[in-house]
């Protein structure tokens, strides 16, 4: 499984690039709702690399061949990607941006 490096966004952030200047009304967190996204659990993150741009989860059969991936970093031990933990963040402006949308 491939799981690209993309920056994280906060909800009100997106609000605010899609419909600029628009009510919100909050009504709470509802039952079951997350409030993040992991992308690589620790779990599988022992089966993973880190390699141009993005994380591998290879599978964990031993005839599974992962010398095509030259340059491929094993992730460290107890490793989650997930949003909340993401270095990257994507603000309003830089969603705009993104698009070509100036507000």
């Amino acid at each position: 499984m491939f799981v690209p490096k993309i920056p994280s966004m906060n909800i009100l952030s997106l609000v605010e690039a899609l419909a600029p200047g628009c009510e919100v009304e909050e009504i709470g967190i509802r039952s079951g709702e997350k409030l993040h996204e992991v992308l690589v659990s620790e779990n599988e993150a022992r089966q993973a690399v880190e390699w141009d741009g993005m994380y591998i989860i290879q599978p964990a059969h031993p005839w599974w061949a992962t010398d095509g991936y030259e340059g491929a970093v094993p992730l460290p031990e107890n490793f989650c990607y997930a949003s909340d933990t993401n270095d990257d963040w994507l603000d309003t402006e830089a969603l705009r941006a993104m698009t070509g949308e100036d507000g």
